[in-house]
């Protein structure tokens, strides 16, 4: 190795070297998360798409108490053939408006299906919140009668999946999650597992929209960056080393001079 270069074996630049090491493959990890989330992005707006495009089926030709929807049903065109059972409705705390920021409810009124196979929870749409968070909120009564309703089927909410934590003590008939064990075995009811969204616009409760599916997100960007940082890295070694040579070698050569004796 020159001489000029010999800062190189130095404790500094080992444990430059040593972080550097560290830092590359982490950097390329990070941007295959980034990859990954991309992807999953993608595939879930694919989904979504198609299946908000899928043709109508009837709710209970897909579903059964206690069934678990899977992911690659979900958001799918179903409908509904009941009546609506306002004796066994309830609301859910802690929703956001659609397109808005006010914080109020969902209202969720179970439909006795025709066929007599039990009930289908339909998610109504968003209210705003009552006076106080002990009041029943007011929610407009559903149509009477027998109605076909259409809407987006969407898998039972839990801790799990959505992270809201359900633990009891609120007020009558008010809850934190749509879920149909719980609501079934509220109301001793059968009741077909997850629910049905409502499809439509304007009237209360407002209905809600259909999920962006066309955002991909900043996450192929950001895997980009983290594998351009993993690339350069390097480079800013090389760099940094030139420039610490360069800058020893005009000082080497300065401290020679200082040590030649004078001319008498």
């Amino acid at each position: 190795m020159p001489g000029v270069y010999r800062f190189l074996l130095s404790a500094r630049w080992a444990v430059i070297a040593l972080v550097a090491l560290l830092l590359i493959p982490t950097m390329v990890r990070l941007g295959f998360w980034q990859y990954h989330r991309h992807e999953s992005r993608v595939a879930r707006n694919e989904l979504i798409g198609r299946n908000l495009g899928s043709a109508p089926v009837a709710f209970d030709t897909l579903s059964t108490p206690g069934w678990s929807v899977p992911t690659g049903q979900t958001w799918r065109t179903v409908t509904a053939t009941g009546t609506y059972d306002t004796g066994h409705e309830f609301v859910v705390r802690g929703r956001t408006e659609p397109g808005g920021s006010s914080i109020g409810y969902f209202v969720v009124t179970p439909l006795r299906l025709a066929d007599g196979k039990g009930s289908v929870l339909v998610n109504r749409g968003w209210v705003e919140s009552a006076a106080d968070a002990a009041s029943y909120p007011a929610v407009p009564a559903p149509p009477g009668g027998e109605v076909t309703v259409t809407g987006r089927l969407r898998a039972d909410e839990t801790t799990a999946n959505s992270g809201i934590r359900d633990r009891g003590g609120l007020p009558e008939r008010q809850f934190k999650l749509i879920n149909t064990a719980q609501q079934a075995e509220a109301s001793g009811a059968t009741v077909l597992g997850g629910y049905l969204e409502l499809a439509g616009s304007g009237g209360t409760p407002v209905p809600l929209g259909e999920p962006n599916h066309s955002d991909i997100g900043p996450h192929m960007a950001y895997a980009i960056q983290w594998w351009l940082f993993a690339a350069l890295l390097p480079v800013g070694l090389v760099v940094m080393a030139r420039r610490e040579a360069r800058g020893d070698a005009p000082q080497g050569q300065a401290a020679q001079g200082q040590q030649q004796p004078a001319v008498a």
